[in-house]
């Protein structure tokens, strides 16, 4: 097996202390945590891997060992790293990132679960389309969203009753069990949740009717979302507490809304400017004029100097986007297209064949026109 560089995988050095190694971890498992980063095929592989580094550089044992032997020995080969299921991402599981710091710095070794059982619930991704109207302005907008709410009947403990618990004979109530094993470099003990009552330290014998002792039942909220205006799309909005109810009565998770822009028939965004086309006529290019432009505010005039060529851009400033990290507003850019008439009547013909004479007369007009 090839020695595994947990420092590089970290991006510390060999001397770091411990907090350099949480302080490194955290900053990666935000980055790749697949619940923040859907967009990145190898994200969850790459979290995996940072979580199998931080789980060896952050017990003090462990690092100790691997610092001497590498990652080729036997115990960090195919290693239980601290109890957490990193084969939850391959189903589309969600986890807590909390939870799973805690895991690897909170001396535990396992996913800690409050004394009574509870831990917070799953967070959530909800996508939203606006339009670019939508997203110029700023807009609240309201979704209904199913998700796992906290059972009214039994208050979320899964009994109306404490009667109808009893401690789990597994863990003595603890909520965890320890488990010993032997290898080359001596005796090994890791702490897990209880096989039996998953952590909770007790059984329930009479459930809850209405959720059947999980103390979480399935409902269709109604949440109003902020939309800030000059959100570009893709963008992520975390609404703190609106994800799905915790366990036992832990705190809700959080609801992360996508904001996805839809296509406009005129503009073109790019960061907080616009970009449209116009067309004009020959004589509006040759002599000048003064049209009327499209913005996502109404009609706005724009003035045509005489001689404008096709592809010229003019600049109207902020009539753009708001910008969302800054003060005022962008651009809207006006590219003009000179369009030549394609159909002429015999009239039209005859005046246009007398300016033609006209400009040839004129020293030096063709290489004014094309030079």
């Amino acid at each position: 097996m090839a020695d595994k560089d947990y420092y590089k995988t970290l991006g510390v050095n060999k001397d770091a202390s411990k907090e350099d190694i949480k302080k490194a971890y955290k900053k990666l498992a935000k980055k790749y945590h697949p619940d923040l980063n859907d967009h990145d095929p190898e994200a969850a592989e790459k979290f995996k891997e940072i979580n199998e580094a931080a789980s060896v550089l952050g017990d003090e044992q462990k690092r100790s060992q691997y610092d001497q032997f590498g990652s080729s020995a036997e115990q960090f080969g195919g290693q239980d790293f601290g109890g957490f299921d990193f084969s939850d991402f391959a189903r589309g599981g969600s986890f807590d990132f909390e939870d799973i710091f805690d895991t690897f710095f909170g001396g535990g070794g396992f996913r800690r679960a409050q004394s009574d059982g509870s831990h917070r619930g799953a967070s959530l991704r909800f996508d939203l389309e606006i339009t670019l109207e939508e997203a110029a302005e700023g807009v609240n907008k309201k979704i209904v969203l199913p998700k796992l709410e906290t059972c009214t009947n039994c208050k979320g403990h899964g009994v109306k009753n404490d009667k109808d618990k009893e401690t789990c004979t597994t863990c003595n109530g603890g909520g965890h069990e320890k488990r010993v094993r032997r290898t080359p470099f001596g005796v090994f003990q890791t702490t897990t949740n209880c096989s039996h009552c998953g952590g909770a330290g007790e059984i329930i014998k009479n459930p809850c009717t209405e959720c059947d002792g999980t103390g979480r039942v399935e409902k269709r909220k109604s949440i109003e979302i902020k939309i800030p205006g000059g959100v570009d799309n893709g963008m992520k909005l975390r609404v703190q507490n609106e994800g799905e109810a915790g366990v036992k009565g832990g705190p809700h998770g959080d609801l992360f809304v996508v904001v996805h822009i839809a296509p406009h028939e005129l503009f073109e965004r790019r960061e907080s400017d616009l970009f449209i086309d116009m067309p004009i006529s020959f004589t509006q290019a040759t002599l000048g004029d003064e049209i009327e432009v499209p913005t996502l505010e109404g009609n706005a005039k724009l003035k045509i100097p005489s001689g404008t060529q096709t592809d010229t851009i003019f600049r109207m400033k902020g009539k753009g986007l708001p910008n969302l990290h800054g003060y005022g507003k962008g651009n809207e850019n006006v590219r003009v297209i000179v369009k030549v008439p394609e159909k002429l009547s015999r009239k039209e013909k005859e005046l246009m064949s007398a300016l033609d004479k006209e400009f040839r007369k004129k020293k030096g007009f063709l290489d004014k026109l094309f030079g």
